[in-house]
């Protein structure tokens, strides 16, 4: 298995220039599986919502939920 400090040490080893371009391969990776799981998200809330598991609430209480939960983000 590959340690955080090895794959480091390998990348240090390459030119400047592929190194930046690492950089941005993993950046834009990143951004990907983000938005991936974001998708998967939107989609099992959406299928929640039409079996009936979640209901409509008030725009009012979801900003507090919301509020709350950057207050809080431990408690969730």
């Amino acid at each position: 298995m590959t340690t955080l400090d090895s794959a480091l040490d390998t990348v240090m080893q390459l030119p400047v220039e592929q190194q930046e371009m690492l950089v941005e391969i993993v950046r834009k990776r990143h951004i990907e599986r983000r938005r991936e799981a974001i998708a998967k998200d939107a989609q099992e809330s959406i299928a929640a919502f039409h079996a009936g598991k979640l209901q409509p609430q008030p725009v009012e209480t979801i900003i507090k939920e919301l509020q709350q939960s950057l207050e809080d983000p431990d408690e969730e």
